[in-house]
């Protein structure tokens, strides 16, 4: 109750030239094994060699220090999801383009996630990497799938919990169909569009 907001003394317009871009949140979405990290880790990569400046805040990564107190009940994760859109929100005033890699199960916290890069005046785009069920547990690269369907991991997506597909994403990503490699190049190519360097 006792907060008063500080304003910056740096204005966005200062942060478009230092960096040569906008701050942008691109937040990707889908089933575990769906590709979001190799396709987050990669576009960090990609848009580095390219001059601009970003930062992956990745599902896995992120459970290790700032939520590592939460588990994956309906709750925490909800509160997962706000405490990293709340943070994208701030990598992306500060001018870099902050790259989300989260299940993100819930279609409310994906909106909240939204609403807080709108309230700083930064884009958000929503990208779903729309690789269904049976193409994620055939890869099941860390086993999870395995796991849960044995009963050994409880609330697990897809499975014993539910994910509830985007409905209007800014890009969609059919993972399950094409290469690593083909859908980090479409990828890339929509972020360039939508925030080409100065």
């Amino acid at each position: 109750m006792n907060l008063t907001a500080v304003a910056h003394r740096v204005a966005k317009a200062q942060r478009v030239r230092r960096y040569g871009h906008a701050g942008a949140v691109i937040w990707l979405t889908g089933l575990s094994a769906s590709g979001k990290s190799t396709l987050a880790m990669g576009l960090e990569a990609r848009l580095l060699e390219l001059g601009y400046a970003c930062y992956c805040l990745d599902g896995d990564n992120v459970r290790r220090g700032l939520n590592a107190n939460l588990d994956f009940s309906p709750k925490d994760r909800t509160e997962n999801i706000r405490r990293v859109g709340e943070t994208a929100a701030l990598f992306a005033d500060a001018g870099l383009i902050c790259i989300a890699a989260f299940i993100s199960p819930y279609r409310a916290d994906r909106a909240r996630a939204r609403a807080a890069a709108v309230a700083v005046g930064v884009g958000f785009h929503e990208v779903w990497l729309a690789a269904d069920l049976a193409a994620c547990e055939a890869r099941d690269p860390k086993g999870l799938y395995r796991r849960a369907r044995a009963g050994g991991l409880h609330d697990f997506t897809g499975i014993d919990a539910p994910y509830e597909p985007p409905q209007a994403p800014e890009l969609i990503l059919e993972t399950g169909h094409e290469s690593a490699g083909q859908s980090l190049d479409r990828l890339l190519a929509y972020v360039a569009a939508c925030l080409p360097l100065a």
